[in-house]
């Protein structure tokens, strides 16, 4: 097996839906970041890549008909590097990665770009065909926006209750308080202006004209502004706008390779992947899919939770965040998103796992030395994570 490294990582900022970044295409967006990616790494040969791995959540709309390919060669790449793109919801561009990285231990290509990207402002809405010709009734179009849509009647009623029930109901078991998600809120809206403040996004940052920075972070909330805001899911629940990860657009690319990629190109990585993980839980509990990934990864790793120095939990909700690590004792709180998380940033569901990716191995380099972990909840009950070393 070879050493996989990640050589760069870059980002769009994170647009607001129906915000700055919704006339921009999917794939436009995917390019961009791909673009900016290779840019940053002069040596490489663009003819050497062995694939483009994208991940992407709907696939419905400007990001149909395999949007890793489409990004590849809207950025300029030879047309004959080849292209992918993968769906495991919010895990996708994680996963991205995850097979990328694969790929490359396996021997099967030297050098890879793995990323992910959604429009979540563009998702289209769909029409299903009708069940026979000729109908004389009306038909519903359908959001692909976010969550269960066009659900088979045989899924029990229990699985395919919206994210945020989800969420309610990991409150509920883990007895959760709204003043608790909500201060787990503001923090990461703090620490996420704060980072911007002091230019800790810099290196990672794939600038766009449409916009400079993250759309969503909230420098000026409060505990008072949040406690206004009403229960969004369930009457007399806790889980709210305020405490949950916006609607978001963008995109994020990882470079990824092996000893002999690297020499090529010419750089220092910034890290290096030592393991994954993957698991599934009751749907319902999707939020809590990370807890079982997490201690695999770790495992393969052969670390402990306690000797991470950074920790990437995407931040689908402040209730879904807590919940795991209150399964996660031996995680230290204090090295989880330090930069802030997805409640802030945002969260476009297809390039959120290769952001906090990307996020983690730029947090390395920096500190020098170190274990980190990426891993995200996913809908319909699974979890994945990454561990990677500097």
């Amino acid at each position: 097996m070879r050493e996989v490294y990640v050589v760069d990582s870059v980002r769009t900022p994170i647009g607001r839906y129906g915000g700055a970044l919704s006339g921009v295409r999917p794939d436009d967006l995917a390019a961009h970041a791909i673009r900016t990616l290779l840019g940053r790494s002069p040596g490489l040969d663009p003819a050497t890549i062995g694939d483009v791995v994208f991940g992407n959540a709907n696939g419905a709309g400007e990001d149909n008909r395999n949007v890793a390919r489409m990004a590849a060669l809207l950025a300029g790449l030879p047309v004959s590097v080849p292209g992918a793109t993968v769906n495991r919801l919010c895990g996708s561009g994680l996963e991205a990665v995850v097979q990328a990285y694969r790929a490359i231990a396996l021997g099967d290509a030297s050098v890879v770009v793995a990323g992910g990207v959604e429009s979540m402002s563009r998702a289209p809405w769909v029409l299903p065909k009708p069940e026979r010709a000729f109908p004389a009734g009306g038909a519903e179009l359908v959001s692909t926006t976010l969550g269960w849509r066009l659900v088979n009647p045989d899924m029990p009623a229990e699985w395919t209750v919206p994210l945020g029930e989800g969420a309610e109901l990991i409150a509920d078991r883990h007895g959760l308080s709204r003043e608790a998600q909500d201060a787990y809120a503001l923090a990461s809206h703090q620490k996420a202006a704060r980072a911007w403040r002091e230019g800790a996004f810099d290196a990672e940052l794939a600038p766009l004209a449409e916009l400079p920075r993250d759309e969503s972070v909230r420098d000026g909330t409060s505990l008072e502004a949040l406690a206004r805001l009403k229960p969004a899911f369930r009457k007399g629940g806790s889980v709210t706008a305020g405490n949950s990860s916006p609607l978001s657009d963008g995109a994020a690319a990882l470079l990824l390779a092996d000893e002999e990629g690297l020499a090529a190109i010419g750089r220092e990585p910034l890290a290096r992947i030592t393991a994954s993980g993957v698991s599934a839980i009751e749907p319902q509990y999707f939020g809590l899919g990370p807890v079982e990934a997490i201690g695999r990864a770790l495992a393969k790793a052969g670390r402990s939770a306690g000797e991470l120095a950074v920790a990437e939990l995407n931040e689908a909700f402040a209730a879904q965040v807590l919940g795991c690590l209150a399964e996660l004792p031996g995680l230290d709180p204090a090295v989880v998103n330090p930069r802030g998380g997805a409640i802030a940033i945002g969260h476009p569901l297809g390039a959120s796992g290769a952001r906090i990716t990307g996020a983690v191995a730029h947090q390395l380099a920096a500190a020098g030395s170190g274990t980190g972990l990426a891993a995200l909840c996913i809908g319909v009950g699974q979890g994945l994570a990454l561990v990677l070393e500097r």
